[in-house]
This record gives C-alpha cells, sequence and structure tokens, in this order.
C-alpha cells in the first residue's frame, strides 16, 4: 500500500439522527480502514439522544452539529451532508449513514477504482444487514429506462463522489421540493443524466442496517406511501430533465405510477 502521503485524500461525511445504539460501530469501521490518508466528519443532526456524547469520544473525528431543522427528514439530511461538506477536505466524498457501517477495505477499494477508472461518482454493492447471523448480499441488476427510468442502485451509504463534481451539481439536486426523495436518488439520477451510465464496483463493501422503525419502513412496497413517493420520484425526474434539457422517457413505471397514484390520492 502507498504511504499517507502518496494517498489522494478522502472524506467520509456521517450524518446522525438519534443512532446512538450505532454510532460506535460506524465510526470504528472507518477508523479500521486500511486506507489511512482519511478524514472523518460526523454531522448530528440535533439529536435528542447521547449521539453527540458518544461521537465526541473520537478524538480522530470532526464533530458538526447542525444549527436548523425542518419537519422533513429528506431535507434535514441534505442539510447534514451539506454541512460537512462544508469542511471536508478531502477530494473524495463517501457517504455514511450513522447506522450503517463500511468494510474495512472499503475506502482503499473504491479509492482504486477512482483511479483507475477516473471516475467522477461510482457505488458498491450492500450487504443488507439484519443481525450478525443474517446478512444478506444486494443485487444491482441493470434494467430498461423504458421500464424504469432510473438505475437500480444501494444506499445512501454505496455512493462515493469526487467533491468537485458534488459542489457542481449540489444547486440543482438539493432543490427544496420533493420532500419524500432522498438525497441518495437526487444524486444517482443527475449523475446519471451526465454520464449515461453510472459505474458499480463489483464488491459488496458496504453494511445496510435494517430496521422495522427506520424512515423507509413507513414505506412499504405497494402501499399508499410507496405509490405516493414513487409519483414525487417521477416528477423529480422530470424537474431534473428538464432543467438539464435532456429528455424524459416515458416508462412504463410512470404510466402505472401516475395511474394508481390518481386512483388512491
Amino acid at each position: 500500500m502507498k504511504s499517507q502521503r502518496h494517498q489522494i485524500k478522502a472524506t467520509v461525511l456521517i450524518a446522525n439522527y438519534n443512532n446512538q445504539k450505532y454510532i460506535d460501530r460506524c465510526i470504528k469501521s472507518v477508523l479500521n480502514q486500511t486506507y489511512k490518508n482519511l478524514e472523518i466528519i460526523f454531522i448530528d443532526d440535533l439529536s435528542t439522544d447521547n449521539s453527540v456524547e458518544t461521537a465526541k469520544k473520537y478524538k480522530e473525528i470532526k464533530v458538526l452539529i447542525t444549527k436548523k431543522k425542518t419537519k422533513f427528514g429528506c431535507l434535514n439530511q441534505i442539510n447534514s451532508y451539506k454541512t460537512g461538506l462544508m469542511f471536508s477536505a478531502g477530494e473524495v466524498i463517501f457517504f455514511l449513514d450513522s447506522d450503517d457501517f463500511f468494510k474495512k477495505n472499503k475506502v482503499e477499494t473504491t479509492m482504486k477504482y477512482f483511479k483507475k477508472k477516473k471516475l467522477s461518482i461510482c457505488f458498491d454493492k450492500s450487504i443488507l444487514f439484519f443481525n450478525k447471523k443474517k446478512k444478506i448480499k444486494s443485487q444491482i441488476n441493470f434494467r430498461s429506462k423504458f421500464l424504469i427510468p432510473w438505475p437500480k442502485f444501494g444506499s445512501q451509504s454505496c455512493i462515493s463522489i469526487k467533491k468537485k463534481y458534488l459542489i457542481k451539481i449540489w444547486k440543482m439536486i438539493s432543490i427544496k421540493k420533493f420532500y419524500n426523495v432522498w438525497l441518495d436518488f437526487r444524486i444517482i439520477n443527475q449523475a446519471f443524466i451526465d454520464n449515461k451510465n453510472i459505474f458499480v464496483i463489483p464488491h459488496h463493501l458496504t453494511y445496510y442496517q435494517q430496521n422495522k422503525d427506520s424512515i423507509s419502513s413507513k414505506f412499504k412496497k405497494f402501499s399508499s406511501n410507496w405509490w405516493m413517493r414513487r409519483a414525487e420520484a417521477h416528477n423529480f425526474l422530470k424537474y431534473l430533465c428538464k432543467k438539464n434539457k435532456a429528455r424524459n422517457f416515458i416508462s412504463v413505471d410512470k404510466i402505472l405510477t401516475n395511474l394508481i397514484y390518481k386512483i388512491i390520492k
């Protein structure tokens, strides 16, 4: 492995809200990375538990606290990552939600692909983590944009992106609308428009915590909330295509979603 002074600097942004019970596992997974030219920025979104106190035990990391909060989790997450981005020094940004965690070679493996492929963005495959005995490797299957107009991708914590590119697209993707469209979907779709494709690292490097009390649990597949969020996702993509002067494909999924959403709303 190259010495630290010959490595490109990377930044891991950890976004947190009331995840105290997962924070030690999350932070240690980054501190134990085989890649050493790495800074860790922990951003707390005004937690009401002891998250901040737990994070501050680790002197190797920078702890930031957001100054404002909305009633929309999506906007709060965007604000948290924006806060961390402003203080970051790395050339490549790694996102990490505080209930998720990395394999110890995640950063090193990803940085090799950035250099080899000259990437601006990529994502790895996630391991759905229920408990130590139940872990399921997710699959990324490519599909026709005429069926579903966005690519299949992993969780927010699977995304890695060049800082310059993230700053370039930030204003476009962080619009304060589409309150159920989270940052991962926003980033991936803008990158898909820009690059026509997104490189998937062929390794499972991120543990994605499965929690029955998570926000995503409110959007059970084919529930009314699920259809509502899907309609909003299509509207966000329409907005992106208009802003980028890109073609907005009329997909089977969009027709079906709009039809069902009109019936149930």
